[in-house]
């Protein structure tokens, strides 16, 4: 699918499944608690589709996705029957409005456990965390080499390269000293420092990361397979050797063999290819040939495949995905608050937020990657909405909270006077997020380093 169509289908399709729950918390524990509900509205907007239930309400799907509404009989938006008022919002005790308006973000984060619940239990396929370091980069000065396998971050132990890149990304917020412990090829353990107070402030984690240059490391240029018939297989290589040099060139990892082969073969097809084969350095000519693999321009190919990356598979029984879940929202729940701390305090730029933008281009690419990875982004997605909802912001369900805890503390609801307030408050400051958010990512698409 086109990376555009891609990101829109999927942009829908969060947005769909997440905004539903969200609102269908409200409802349910709205028609628990005895309130009556007008509509249910999945978008903003004109109607696109829409029918009236059993139960009176109005069902709709509105032409504006990014959000949706429950609309409840309430006295304050114009004359309630009296044979309803029973049924009307602001006629509930106060414990009622309580829960049915903590309802949409308690289900979202009811969405999230489950979620990764159900990613466990499928197997959360991801690497294991082997690295390397870009050259000139602060991970290669702090002495990471290609082939060290990270074992802690930050004092905590790692097993994928996904917790990696979650504990280093994290402490780049702060841009404090992070010790890591590495082991090498050899089976040799290391503790290392990563300088991450030299980087400068006000950048972004996507330009932080750059800089660390703390990467997964290619594949070894060792042949997987030499298929039969190819010129290394003519040649006389076999699976398993180690390629050290193309014309005398050292060879780095399988990427650089590919590079390599290119350009030697732009020159001249036969290629010296030295390599060690159980210990022992062998040379053989190989006389490379021109061919397209799966519809790809041509090139210059030897016949060797790459060996496999290792993988790290978490993969659980329920009870044991249920817990790892809880531990994981839990996690992810103390990262993003701490985020936010630290953009408030200015430890952290505000250019890490993202908008509707970035999370369409997240959720194309979190698709591919298979059920799993989208599933964990439906997941961290479902609980950024939890969490934002919670904000004490008027006109956000955490303003309708705050309002709440003000009447039980004085006695008396909050007057009309100070909540209208509050709304053109809370929307001058959400509309100020929005944009803050709309321009970073455009910032990123423009001028993405």
């Amino acid at each position: 699918m086109n990376p555009f169509l891609g990101s829109v289908f999927w942009l829908l399709v969060t947005l769909g499944v997440l905004v539903t729950f969200h609102e269908f918390g409200h409802y349910w524990v709205a028609r628990r608690c005895g309130v009556k509900v007008l509509r249910f509205s999945v978008g903003f907007g004109r109607a696109v589709w829409k029918r009236v239930g059993r139960d009176g309400t109005e069902y709709q799907v509105a032409a504006i996705p990014l959000g949706g509404y429950v609309k409840m009989l309430d006295a304050r938006e114009g004359e309630v029957d009296p044979a309803e008022r029973h049924q009307e919002f602001t006629a509930q005790p106060i414990w009622k409005r309580i829960a049915i308006v903590a309802a949409g973000p308690g289900f979202n984060i009811i969405f999230t456990i489950a979620a990764f619940w159900l990613m466990f239990v499928l197997g959360r396929t991801d690497y294991a965390p082997i690295v390397t370091a870009a050259p000139q980069s602060l991970a290669a000065e702090a002495g990471i080499h290609s082939g060290d396998r990270l074992l802690t971050v930050g004092g905590e132990p790692v097993t994928t390269w996904s917790g990696s890149y979650d504990a280093v990304a994290n402490a780049l917020l702060s841009r404090s000293p992070l010790a890591v412990t590495v082991r090498d090829v050899d089976g040799t353990q290391r503790t290392l420092v990563l300088p991450l107070n030299r980087l400068p402030p006000g950048e972004d984690i996507g330009q932080y990361l750059d800089k660390l240059g703390l990467q997964l490391a290619p594949a070894p240029a060792i042949a997987a397979t030499v298929s039969p018939g190819d010129p290394a297989a003519s040649a006389g290589m076999q699976a398993g050797d180690k390629i050290l040099r193309i014309n005398g060139h050292a060879v780095k990892d399988f990427g650089d063999l590919g590079d390599q082969i290119k350009a030697a073969a732009a020159k001249s097809p036969v290629l010296s290819v030295d390599i060690e084969r159980n210990g022992k350095p062998m040379t053989f000519s190989v006389k490379a040939r021109m061919t397209s693999i799966e519809g790809a321009a041509p090139q210059w190919v030897i016949g060797v495949t790459a060996p496999a990356a290792e993988m790290a598979i978490q993969h659980y029984g329920p009870a044991k995905a249920l817990a790892e879940s809880v531990s994981l929202t839990w996690q992810r729940t103390t990262d993003t608050f701490s985020m936010v701390g630290k953009m408030i305090s200015g430890e952290a730029s505000t250019r890490n937020i993202s908008g509707v933008i970035g999370i369409a281009q997240v959720a194309n690419a979190a698709a591919q990657l298979g059920l799993d990875r989208f599933l964990e982004f439906l997941g961290l997605v479902s609980l950024s909405l939890a969490i934002i909802n919670l904000l004490p912001i008027p006109v956000l369900d955490g303003g309708h909270l705050l309002y709440y805890l003000i009447e039980l503390i004085k006695g008396s609801p909050v007057s009309e006077r100070t909540m209208i307030a509050g709304q053109y408050v809370g929307i001058a400051l959400l509309f100020t997020l929005m944009g803050l958010a709309f321009y970073n990512d455009i910032h990123r698409i423009i001028l993405p380093s």
